[in-house]
């Protein structure tokens, strides 16, 4: 059983406030639409949601960002949206959370990344997405690399948010982190299967099992998988640590190659919908970290707040102070 350090939890839940992090990668907008289901439509053999409610939210790397600032940090997001509709409504949702939006630059020829979500009887029915995964022009990455250079005195660390949609290139991942290692900046990944291995000489490399049997070709069901997973993973992403995400199975920290990892079982009480719980714990790990906590205690914050977020309908992030009562009232 691992045990927390509650007096000494609360002190870095006080310095949550201080930590200024970047969030770059693939912003979109989160869509739902709520509703019932009657009957079964007469022209195929599908069900007819009948909508009652619709609501759009930040998604993606702009719900990681402001998970962030649910914790009570400062996010400052960089990305890419389209010249739409979509794009100026991601902006007011920035605006009207108190995100600043200076690092969210358009492209003309991309459409802003949205994910419908069709929600009936509180169950997910389906989901509909627009999307462009062209890779960002070299053009608009060395303008991207420009902002980020510009924010980087203000800002304590970096996340990595890729989605697979685009905007985070191999050149442009290369160019952020040597200058992260250049300027002494803690930076953590939460990558997809199509840049994996890009993302060398990261602090924090935060992969999920399936990510990870893809990009390695193999399948993880013993300890010994784990383990020589993430040996295979060390050398070749000559990364710091690694916390690799296990769904109900919880997490795997590891801080040095040929070690035993630390296991974090799950701290889920109820599952109703696992959207937006790896930013929850992206979030939730980089702020912990920066704010003083070690990688163990930052991953089993993440966990708890992974398992609040999970026992919601969509993508909500997790909010500072229920987290905390949640740790508080824990006998453990």
């Amino acid at each position: 059983m691992i045990h927390l350090d509650k007096q000494n939890i609360k002190h870095i839940f006080d310095h949550f406030r201080d930590q200024r992090i970047a969030v770059i990668g693939d912003v979109m907008l989160d869509r739902y639409m709520w509703g019932a289901v009657q009957r079964i439509s007469p022209e195929a053999p599908v069900p007819v949601v009948e909508v009652v409610a619709e609501t759009t939210k930040l998604g993606g790397a702009a719900n990681v960002a402001n998970n962030i600032l649910s914790l009570g940090a400062e996010p400052i997001p960089i990305g890419v949206v389209g010249n739409d509709g979509y794009g100026e409504e991601l902006r007011r949702l920035f605006e009207a959370a108190g995100i600043r939006a200076d690092g969210i630059l358009t492209d003309q020829d991309r459409p802003t990344t949205m994910k419908t979500r069709i929600i009936a009887n509180d169950q997910h029915v389906v989901r509909a997405d627009i999307e462009s995964k062209q890779d960002l022009s070299d053009g608009l990455g060395e303008e991207l690399l420009g902002v980020f250079r510009r924010l980087l005195p203000t800002i304590d660390g970096v996340i990595l948010q890729d989605y697979n949609k685009g905007v985070l290139t191999p050149l442009l991942i290369h160019q952020i982190v040597q200058v992260c290692r250049e300027q002494g900046r803690f930076v953590a990944v939460d990558p997809k299967f199509r840049n994996f291995f890009a993302y060398r000489n990261v602090d924090l490399f935060k992969p999920n099992t399936r990510e990870t049997e893809q990009a390695l070709g193999i399948r993880m069901d013993t300890d010994e998988d784990l383990v020589a997973s993430a040996e295979e993973l060390f050398a070749r992403l000559d990364c710091q640590s690694i916390l690799l995400t296990r769904g109900e199975r919880g997490m795997a920290i590891f801080e040095a190659a040929r070690e035993k990892p630390v296991l974090v079982p799950t701290r889920a009480k109820k599952i109703h919908d696992v959207s937006g719980a790896g930013d929850t714990v992206i979030s939730t790990l980089v702020v912990a970290k920066l704010a003083g906590a070690t990688l163990l205690e930052s991953a089993i914050l993440a966990n708890y707040a992974a398992g609040i977020v999970c026992g919601e309908v969509g993508v909500v992030p997790i909010d500072r102070d229920r987290l905390w009562e949640e740790i508080a009232d824990d006998p453990d």
